[in-house]
């Protein structure tokens, strides 16, 4: 699926999708061989999430740093994610 395909399903601009990519609240995005970013199952579940979470207030800083925590798979962060 190419981004055009994915703002409309998540209804988030092109430019928000990138930016998200871009600071880090999805992970890297896999590109074609022409550089056009392609979209998993995964990927739209973390848009989805992301979305979701700015949506109920979460900062962007917050957020990324929850995104951080979780992204570690280290038990000693549980706490602090809570």
């Amino acid at each position: 699926m190419n981004i055009k395909k994915a703002s409309a399903l998540l209804d988030l601009t092109p430019d928000t999708i990138r930016y998200y990519e871009r600071i880090g609240l999805v992970p890297p995005l896999k590109r074609d061989k022409n550089g056009v970013r392609t979209f998993e199952e995964t990927d739209l579940n973390w848009l989805e999430f992301v979305k979701c979470m700015r949506q109920a207030g979460l900062s962007i800083e917050a957020l990324h740093d929850y995104i951080q925590l979780t992204v570690t798979d280290d038990p000693a962060t549980i706490p602090e994610r809570k």
